[in-house]
């Protein structure tokens, strides 16, 4: 194990990287495109934001934590909800935009005592996300009038089609 003193002495290095990369942005473009769109920002638009973030991320928990006990592993609404939290903030500000969502599989897995499990409950819970989405996206492009709108009974018979292939292979 390493000595406490070199484990603090390292802790400082990601903030100070963290403040080199702000000091290089700042330095090369400026402050202004910063405070132009800080000025957009006003109260109800900032309200929305926050409200929507707390709606999603508790769906989203709600949709794990729903399919984590389909697959017998105990996943309690509230440490769901910490971990969405958690994964969102990860998936955001690490490369990639999906490493949160690696860590709270692996770490529900080895809470609950089966990785196996665990991982599994996240994979399906992404993947009916992501299928929620997809099902909204080609309803709004049917309802409103889109560019793309001539092209949607082929796009709909693709996703039928992987669709199930998808179901038949699980």
């Amino acid at each position: 194990m390493r000595p406490r003193r070199a484990r603090l002495n390292g802790a400082w290095v990601r903030p100070l990287l963290g403040l080199a990369v702000l000091a290089a942005l700042v330095a090369s473009v400026g402050t202004g495109p910063f405070l132009a769109g800080l000025r957009l920002i006003d109260a109800p638009a900032l309200a929305a934001a926050l409200g929507i973030g707390v709606i999603t991320t508790v769906c989203c928990a709600w949709r794990w934590s729903l399919v984590a006990g389909g697959l017998g592993v105990r996943l309690p609404m509230r440490a769901a909800v910490a971990h969405c939290y958690r994964a969102v903030f990860l998936n955001s500000t690490l490369p990639g935009g999906v490493l949160g969502d690696v860590h709270r599989a692996v770490r529900h897995g080895r809470d609950a005592g089966d990785l196996a499990r665990g991982v599994r409950a996240v994979v399906w819970e992404r993947t009916a996300g992501q299928v929620v989405q997809v099902v909204i996206a080609v309803a709004l492009l049917a309802a409103f009038p889109s560019p793309v709108r001539r092209y949607l009974p082929a796009l709909a018979a693709g996703l039928a089609v992987v669709a199930l292939a998808l179901v038949l292979a699980a």
